[in-house]
C-alpha cells in the first residue's frame, strides 16, 4: 500500500516541480529592431470563398436517382 502512495504521488510533484519552474523563469527580453513601423502582414488575409449563387440563373438541381429496390409492403394477420 505504501508504494501506491508514493507511485500516485509522483507526477504531483512533478507537475508542482515544473510548475514552480516556469514561474521562477524570467521573461526573455524583446529585441528591439529600431524600425519604428508597426507589424504589418506581408501579403493581405486571404479571402474565403463565396456561397455558391441562387435563383434564376443557376442550372436546375437533378432529380433524384429511382430506388434500386421497390418497398414491400407486408401485411399482418390479425390474430385470433
Amino acid at each position: 500500500m505504501l508504494y501506491l502512495f508514493v507511485a500516485l504521488k509522483l507526477p504531483i510533484a512533478a507537475a508542482c516541480l515544473i510548475i514552480w519552474w516556469a514561474v521562477r523563469q524570467e521573461a526573455e527580453p524583446e529585441e528591439d529592431s529600431g524600425g519604428g513601423g508597426g507589424k504589418r502582414r506581408p501579403h493581405p488575409p486571404p479571402r474565403l470563398p463565396h456561397a455558391p449563387r441562387r435563383g434564376p440563373h443557376r442550372e436546375a438541381t437533378l432529380p433524384s436517382p429511382p430506388r434500386t429496390r421497390p418497398p414491400v409492403a407486408r401485411v399482418r394477420e390479425p390474430l385470433r
